[in-house]
């Protein structure tokens, strides 16, 4: 069975809620008066509205951080394993992501005791923090080092606020990531945070990939138009959709928690 079956093994679409942490210590919205404690009180706030309303796991991560970088610090890999480790939900799997380190997102991972992780493992990008080169194959190494090969890897194929230096497509650059670097589920993102992409761009990428790798929308997910694309995805990542007026940096609305959920199980 697939890292992703095993964590999913009844569910055919998972629909996968975000957990924004606020700004972590050093960043320069940290909040330094309401001090890491603030930033657990806050996220377990959101995280049980979003299990209370159905989601099937969780997915913790730095969403508060702008401006975002490639090269974390030793303390917010700390400090968010600590959030995650502290909040992860005890009945449903969890996974993390950190805005943009591959390798801090594996060691948060490991720290938390997480089920999957989500980064860009592969591609050549130009950024809004500069040229990002990531690298899958020290990655996958680093994970059976940690003795975590259990640990699922969802690539982001289509990365939000970048775009690629070279000239594939992104069925193509999914096809590969699968065969060369081994991801366990595809996702395909929009330009920004609660932006979706072109649905034909979602298609195109699940026609590419051999059917038992999963495909996910990962950016962009809004009741309104989640029957569409579950036409081709095999399931869901969805933060902006759930706050108050569908705004990012709001809190978690339960009412449009309940309103996605519902669209989505009946897609």
């Amino acid at each position: 069975m697939s890292r992703f079956r095993t964590i999913f093994p009844d569910v055919a679409k998972p629909l996968i809620a975000m957990a924004h942490v606020p700004p972590l210590p050093g960043t320069p919205l940290y909040d330094a008066a309401a001090g890491v404690q603030g930033l657990i009180d806050h996220v377990k706030r959101d995280t049980e509205k979003l299990l209370d309303g159905g989601f099937d796991a969780i997915l913790f991560c730095n969403e508060g951080d702008r401006p975002y970088q490639l090269n974390a610090g030793l303390e917010a890999s700390a400090v968010m394993a600590r959030v995650a480790a502290e909040c992860r939900p005890a009945d449903r799997p969890f996974g993390v992501d950190f805005l943009w380190d591959a390798q801090c997102a594996l060691a948060i991972a490991v720290g938390s005791g997480a089920f999957f992780m989500r980064e860009v493992i592969t591609g050549s990008w130009e950024s809004d923090m500069g040229p990002w080169n990531p690298d899958a194959a020290t990655l996958l190494r680093n994970r059976h080092n940690f003795g975590r090969d259990d640990l699922a890897i969802f690539a982001n194929i289509t990365p939000e606020f970048a775009s690629s230096i070279g000239q594939r497509t992104p069925a193509q650059m999914a096809k590969s990531t699968v065969v060369s670097s081994l991801a366990d589920v595809i996702l395909v993102s929009g330009p920004m945070a609660g932006s979706e992409p072109d649905v034909r761009t979602v298609a195109e990428v699940r026609e590419a990939v051999d059917k038992s790798v999963p495909v996910l929308l990962n950016t962009g997910a809004k009741a309104a138009t989640i029957k569409e694309f579950f036409r081709f995805a095999d399931g869901c990542i969805v933060g902006s959709d759930l706050k108050r007026d569908g705004y990012t940096w709001n809190e978690v609305d339960p009412e449009r928690v309940k309103r996605f959920v519902d669209a989505a199980r009946s897609a």
